[in-house]
């Protein structure tokens, strides 16, 4: 008998760029700043030594240049590197938005592609998909 059943096909994800921006972030202890090492329009991958549990929602002040004030989000850690994680990894947490509205995703997605515009034309395409 055959199987039948059929496996979720991923979305593509969106073109992340390696940036770095400040970013400040409620924890139980209250805000902390640090700093974004990569963006997309779906998410951010923030460089922290204490990264929050998979699974926590979180909200997000994301600080883009040229905005007279932050872009205020939610999100989700879906993955983390903790400190002394071996390999090339920085530690940190990759976060997920959470209903980001229209306004706010084309302000995100209009900086990452002045960002990518900016590369040098070989690079562009090889801007990391995760």
């Amino acid at each position: 008998m055959a199987d039948t059943s059929e496996k979720p096909v991923p979305a593509p994800r969106a073109h992340r760029i390696d940036h770095e921006l400040p970013v400040a972030y409620r924890t139980v202890s209250g805000f902390v700043t640090d700093w974004a090492v990569n963006l997309s329009r779906g998410g951010i991958y923030i460089n922290t030594p204490q990264p929050l549990p998979v699974g926590t929602v979180v909200r997000l002040l994301v600080s883009l240049p040229g905005a007279s004030f932050p872009v205020d989000l939610s999100g989700k850690v879906t993955r983390t590197n903790p400190q002394g994680t071996p390999g090339h990894e920085v530690p940190g947490m990759a976060v997920e938005f959470l209903d980001v509205d229209d306004e706010k995703r084309s302000r995100i997605e209009a900086f990452v592609e002045r960002l990518r515009e900016a590369l040098p034309a070989d690079e562009r395409g090889s801007a990391t998909r995760k």
